[in-house]
This record gives C-alpha cells, structure tokens and sequence, in this order.
C-alpha cells in the first residue's frame, strides 16, 4: 500500500493515462522499433522509456507476441543506461532519472517486488531533494518535457498538450537542451495542420519552425518539416531545397529520425512522383533491412498509381504488381499493425488485370475482428462497403457498412462520405432499403 500511495507523488507513463487500444499499441511498438537506438539520439532514454511501458501495457494482457514483463524491465534499464550516456557521463544521476525511476517503482509494484518498488521510490526522492522542480507544485521541468514528448504519440489531443508543456518546461529552464526547443517546435505543427490554421496561426508557425532549424542545423527532420510547411503557402524554392536536403538525409543513418520519410512526402505533394520514387529507391538500395524504407517506397508506388489518370497503362501495371510485392512484405514485417497498409493492399488487388476479389474480401473480414480506434474502425466500415458496392456488387451489405461508419461519431471525410452516400441512395427512392436508411439518417447524430 505505501509503496503506491508514495508513487502516486511522482510522475512517470504509470500515471499519465496512457492506455490505448491494443491496435495502437502495436502500432507504437513498431513505430518506435523503426526510431532506431544509434548513438547520438538524444530521445534515446524516452524512446527506451516509453517501449518499457508499451510493453508492459501489452504484456498485462494475455497471449501478447513480442512483449514480457521481462522485456519492460530490460528497457527501463536501457532507458537509464541512455540517460546517463546523453545527459552527463561524469555523474550517475540526475533529474532526467526522475521519470525512470517512477517507473520502475511501479513496475516492480505491479510484479509484488516490494522492497525493489520502495528502493526506487527512495532513489526518486533523494533526487527531487537534491534537483527540487523550478515551478512551485508542479513536477520538474524534465519530467515536463519527457511527458510532453511522450504525449507526442497520443494523437491530436496529445500533441496539443506536449505543445504547451514544452512551453512551460523551456520557460523555466532558459538554457534548456536545444531538443525541447526542436520538439517543440514539431508538435506544434504537428498539431496545427495547415488547413486547420489562420494566416496568422500558420504564420507563428513558420516562424517557430524557422527559429527551430536555426538552433538546431545538425536535425534534419525539423529541416525537412519545416520545408514541407513553407511548400504549402510558397512553391519558390522548394524542389532545389529537396535535393539538398536529400544529399544530407542519404548519408544519415536511415532510422525514421532520419527525415527521409517527410522528405518523400515533400517530394510526393510538391515536387515530382518520380522523383520521390527514385530517391526512395536509393534510400532502400542503402539500407536494404530498414521495413520503414520498404514502406516509403510503398507508399511512393500507391501515390504514383492514383495520381496516374492511365491506371491500366503497362507502366502502372508494373508499378502496381511492384507495390503489391512490397506490401505483402510489410503486412509479415508489422504483423500486429499495418492496418492502412493492408487496406491498401486490398485495394491494389482489385485494381490488378485479375484480380483476386476473395483474397480482399478476406483482408477486409480479418481486419474487422480486430479492436480498433472509433476513427480507424469508421474508415474500415467506409472502405469496407466501397469494396462490397463496387467488387462484390453486395448492395445490401455495402449499405449496412456505410451505416456503420457514418454512426461513429468522430469527424472525418471517411463519416462525410458514408452519409453523403447513404443520403444519395434515399433521394433516388430506387433501394429496397429506403425507408430504412431515412430513419437511420433522421435518428443520426451529426
């Protein structure tokens, strides 16, 4: 009992209501996998951190694959091995453990490991005497930027919060280390996309990503953001800054750190399809291991396949047969994730010259035995009933999913789709299901 009472004091993944569906903690487990561990990241210690805690999520449910209690041990270990390396190497602790050992102060309580729990507990508290929080009442302002870090990966509602806890750890902490500012500076875009800002906001934005890559020249990534978020209002300049910052990415150790996965979207949306092919190409050829890589090119096929008006052309064909050859590696390379991956590979097969209609059908069934989000269930059921209305020609069922996405109530073009289609049909007064769909649409929260 002392040893949680005591724990609830301090701020650690235990007590900042991370639970998420298991779908996205798969994701987030393969997310952070493809980060990489290479020296000089200077997130080593959270991604370390935060992998303990999925793991531990994971592994308090049974007949999980891939995650153990031991495993979270073993990376809360190499969460403060990480620490100790980046933050100072002449001392053994210092307030950056503080997050560490509040963690495995509840880990070793979950695990009935008393005297452990209360040792690290006691180690926590040693450092809070000796490193006491900058800002009355609230936690340290390390433990503030860990948390907003981490909340990074929480959605929308996440990055808005780690916006703002940046904000006040940096506020306090004047010569803070230049990835707070960085980090920063990302989650505030992250969390302002540009169709969702006012000029002014959009401007604020620039100017802080612009500060950000000022202070920070060696962070490609932030680099790379930071083009992709001036491409959207100023094309001038943006192709010859691609291909420099191209040069620069390819020499980099290829982890989705790197920058190269923004950097093709920069190519994708405002350069050249062929381009983003070709340096996605060089980047696999370079690193020929890296999943993340394999999914780049990917994704540059897909875009490359709906954005070509010829879809049946022999160059598109072998573009597709490549990109389907590719995402049957990715879905056994993330096999507990990959859910928008395996929809796309549905979809690719019942573009092909012959396509394998059962084989879909049973990507799409076995896809919706899974426990997923409201929003990527709703996406799902809209997909889902395209497939069925175009591919299968099962009208009755292909209203039944519609109905489905558009009663998940969460804004998206997926809900506006469904309804817009469900609305159509009932104007047409040619379906059985007529009458059936008005009351659904009359009783439907918009």
């Amino acid at each position: 009992g002392r040893t949680k009472c005591q724990s609830q004091t301090f701020e650690c993944h235990f007590t900042w209501n991370l639970n998420s569906q298991r779908n996205h903690l798969f994701l987030l487990r393969d997310i952070l996998e493809d980060i990489g561990t290479e020296d000089g990241n200077l997130w080593l210690g959270h991604i370390y951190n935060l992998q303990a805690h999925v793991h531990f999520l994971l592994a308090s449910e049974e007949e999980t694959p891939g995650s153990t209690m031991s495993d979270a041990l073993r990376c809360f270990g190499l969460a403060g091995e990480a620490f100790r390396q980046v933050r100072n190497p002449v001392t053994d602790d210092g307030p950056w453990l503080l997050v560490n050992y509040g963690n495995l102060a509840w880990l070793h309580y979950h695990r009935e490991e008393w005297s452990e729990s209360l040792a690290y507990l006691g180690k926590a508290e040693a450092l809070l005497r000796e490193y006491p929080s900058s800002i009355q009442g609230q936690p340290h302002q390390v433990v503030l930027a860990e948390k907003a870090w981490t909340l990074m990966n929480f959605g929308q509602d996440g990055k808005r919060s780690a916006v703002e806890l940046f904000r006040k750890a940096i506020e306090v902490e004047p010569a803070c280390p230049v990835e707070w500012t960085t980090s920063h500076a990302l989650a505030l875009a992250m969390s302002s996309p540009p169709y969702a800002s006012s000029p002014e906001q959009e401007a604020d934005i620039l100017e802080t990503l612009r500060c950000a890559v000022e202070g920070d020249p060696d962070n490609l990534y932030i680099a790379v953001v930071y083009l992709g978020r001036r491409a959207m209002t100023d094309s001038k300049g943006i192709a010859e800054g691609a291909r420099e910052l191209t040069k620069k990415v390819l020499k980099r150790s290829q982890t989705s750190y790197s920058g190269i996965r923004p950097l093709l979207r920069v190519y994708r949306e405002h350069v050249s399809m062929d381009e983003a092919i070709d340096v996605a190409n060089e980047a696999l050829a370079r690193n020929p291991t890296k999943r993340h890589l394999k999914f780049g090119l990917a994704n540059c096929y897909k875009s490359k396949i709906l954005s070509d008006r010829d879809r049946d052309s022999p160059l598109i064909e072998d573009l597709r047969s490549r990109a389907i050859g590719l995402y049957e590696e990715l879905c056994s390379l993330y096999p507990h994730s990959f859910l928008l991956g395996r929809i796309t590979l549905a979809s690719l097969y019942t573009q092909s010259r012959n396509p394998d209609i059962m084989k879909c059908d049973k990507i799409f069934r076995d896809l919706l035995k899974i426990d997923l989000e409201p929003a990527q269930r709703q996406m799902l059921n809209n997909q889902y009933a395209k497939f069925l209305h175009f591919s299968l020609q099962d009208r009755r069922r292909s209203i039944d999913y519609h109905m489905k996405a558009a009663e998940i109530l969460h804004s998206s073009r997926f809900r506006r789709e469904s309804i817009q289609i469900l609305t159509q049909i009932k104007n047409r007064s040619m379906n059985r299901m007529c009458g059936e769909i008005e009351d659904f649409l009359a009783q439907l929260t918009l």
